[in-house]
């Protein structure tokens, strides 16, 4: 299994083209270089560091050598500071990711602010605890989410017109194939 830092050293040459490319991989379930759920992970965050966003890749935390938490990724933009939750499962996303990701949201200084990345979309119950997390503010993106802002190369902007829509709306799923801030 490789380690994440050879996970960092595979994704680092990818530009578009080969994020795109990767999309597919992971959308047609044929990743071989990459361990179930990696190749997600390091493409979201490679996705937004290919837009001049400050990135982390995926990390652990460790406190007194113990393993607390295994974080996705960060992103730094547009005045957001982000924790990233990615899945690549088939069907759509129960609550558990959301409901760990809020947990982790709870260590964190306020204002941090959750993006939940899945292949598929949600449950409705996702969608719903999602939305009552005002405290701690959940992102999620879908596969189309995902696959039109890696098209249109806007994961900084989709982020910001989806963290406007929950400011605004109170809601965390912005369509960003089909939105309206209007």
């Amino acid at each position: 299994m490789p380690t994440e830092a050879e996970y960092r050293n595979q994704i680092a040459p990818y530009n578009q083209k080969h994020l795109l490319e990767l999309w597919q991989q992971i959308l047609s379930g044929e990743t071989p270089d990459w361990e179930p759920g990696k190749a997600i992970e390091y493409l979201v965050i490679r996705a937004f560091e290919i837009e001049g966003a400050d990135v982390t890749y995926p990390y652990t935390v460790r406190i007194s050598g113990t393993i607390v938490e295994q974080i996705d990724g960060a992103v730094y933009t547009d005045g957001l500071a982000c924790l990233v939750e990615c899945k690549d499962r088939e069907g759509n996303i129960a609550i558990d990711p959301v409901a760990k990701l809020r947990n982790q949201l709870l260590r964190r200084p306020a204002g941090a602010v959750g993006i939940v990345c899945s292949t598929t979309g949600f449950t409705e119950a996702t969608i719903i605890l999602a939305q009552y997390n005002a405290n701690q503010a959940i992102l999620l993106w879908e596969q189309d989410d995902l696959d039109y802002a890696l098209q249109h190369q806007s994961m900084r902007q989709g982020l910001v017109k989806k963290y406007r829509y929950c400011i605004e709306r109170g809601l965390p799923n912005y369509n960003l194939i089909d939105g309206d801030l209007s």
